[in-house]
């Protein structure tokens, strides 16, 4: 990982960042909070992703814009959300970022442009139809593996437990 930090700024120096995935799932609510507690806990900070998905409709230019302005005022609120939580829990002031394309595209493109996130923190769904896509993705492409450390909470954990462990 020291290959992608500035050499003007040593690691002893910098303020490790852990990433959380924001997005529709109830599970995401469990990575905020291990995140925020993380962060409180090592001096850290947390760093809050939104990935909208790509439009399909380039040649209806007009429905592409409506869609996408959409998308953007709802990660906003999801957001917004999110770092009221994680200020609430911490006391920290996350920082927002909204990316548009495929999520793994996503995620290691922020990974390149920040050096200071050296965490991301997933969690696993406790559904019947598997432990979630971003997990799912993180298990099946082991040889495709992010580049920083991945922490996945159980979905089945209590907000005490999450706590303990932090």
């Amino acid at each position: 990982m020291t290959e992608n930090r500035p050499p003007d700024v040593p690691s002893r120096q910098r303020r490790r960042k852990f990433l959380v995935i924001i997005d529709q799932s109830p599970e995401h609510r469990k990575a905020l909070r291990f995140a925020a507690r993380r962060a409180q806990h090592t001096g850290g900070l947390v760093s809050l992703l939104y990935v909208i998905a790509p439009g399909d409709f380039q040649h209806w230019r007009s429905v592409e814009d409506a869609m996408r302005e959409e998308a953007l005022s709802e990660a906003e609120r999801l957001l917004y959300e999110a770092a009221k939580t994680v200020n609430e829990l911490s006391g920290l002031h996350p920082e927002l970022i909204v990316r548009e394309g495929k999520s793994r595209e996503a995620v290691l493109g922020l990974l390149k442009d920040d050096p200071d996130i050296m965490v991301l923190v997933l969690a696993s769904s406790t559904g019947r139809e598997g432990p979630g896509p971003l997990v799912s993705l993180v298990a099946q492409q082991a040889q495709m593996a992010y580049p920083i450390p991945v922490t996945i909470v159980p979905g089945s954990l209590s907000d005490s437990d999450i706590d303990d462990l932090a």
